[in-house]
């Protein structure tokens, strides 16, 4: 019986676990099991940029982990893109479903989740939100108009332009749009190829100077549910900055190591993506 949402402890950074089964799905030919608590991170369907933990269930392999969500007084369980309300709808308990090639035992169940490659993803995340910040330095420069700014105070090109966002082990993949709406917006775009080296340069030295200040990351969360709001925060030397954020990081800067940025602009001028590698 499903008696609210799935609680988490993924944003402590923890990797394991006991917890009772409380319910069941079925996810095309595999089994989807729900606990009552569990230090796994789900895919995101709203905002797919961090996968899914990797790992076991009552010693079977997870091969899977997604969202699901049931309203107050239904048995149904809707899964990912097939969520039909908006992600923490109040009448809806939002639920980590681990997804398995056979059932999992009925009762209390040991999870554990791949330390390793979480390691690795906190690593990716952690490097793709400084690199952001980098970024928007970076460019803040080339904006004919007021934007709304980042937590350092440059203006956010990273929010207003983002197209996706990845996030791979040990670094990133963004992609942003340069339009005609990024444009309107007051963005400058010509000359942008040829200043690509120099702004390369700028974000990896700043990231740089971010590693070695070997400033805290810690996430923050006014509950233990799937989908309270948590908050990534982190101390740089240029100030606190904060970010919304539902994934998982290393808890400094220095625990990055070496953190370098490359650029790639589309042919048609239209698209910028930056890969970003740590460690």
């Amino acid at each position: 019986m499903i008696e609210g949402s799935t609680l988490v402890s993924y944003p402590a950074g923890e990797t394991g676990g006991r917890s009772t089964v409380v319910a069941r799905v079925p996810v095309g030919e595999e089994h989807g099991t729900v606990v009552a608590e569990t230090p796994f991170h789900p895919l995101d369907h709203t905002w797919p940029d961090q996968p899914a933990d990797r790992g076991t269930i009552a010693g079977i392999a997870v091969t899977d982990c997604v969202t699901g969500a049931v309203a107050d007084g239904e048995q149904r369980i809707h899964l990912g893109e097939d969520i039909p309300v908006r992600r923490g709808s109040s009448g809806w308990s939002w639920l980590v479903v681990h997804v398995t090639r056979e059932p999992v035992p009925d009762g209390e169940v040991e999870l554990a989740v791949d330390a390793e490659y979480r390691h690795a993803l906190s690593t990716g995340h952690t490097a793709c939100h400084l690199a952001a910040l980098a970024l928007n330095a970076a460019l803040a420069d080339r904006w004919r108009k007021e934007i709304s700014a980042d937590g350092l105070g440059n203006p956010d090109f990273d929010q207003t332009a983002i197209a996706s966002s990845r996030i791979l082990p040990g670094g990133s993949l963004d992609v942003y749009r340069l339009g005609k709406s990024l444009r309107r917006k007051g963005f400058v775009t010509e000359g942008l190829q040829e200043s690509l080296p120099e702004i390369t340069g700028k974000v990896c030295d700043t990231l740089k100077e971010w590693v070695a200040a070997d400033a805290e990351v810690r996430i923050e969360s006014p509950g233990r549910e799937l989908t309270a709001r948590r908050t990534w925060r982190c101390g740089l030397p240029e100030g606190e900055v904060t970010i919304p954020c539902g994934g998982t990081h290393l808890p400094s800067t220095s625990r990055l190591g070496a953190v370098t940025v490359s650029f790639e602009l589309s042919q048609d001028g239209t698209e910028l993506t930056m890969r970003t590698t740590a460690g």
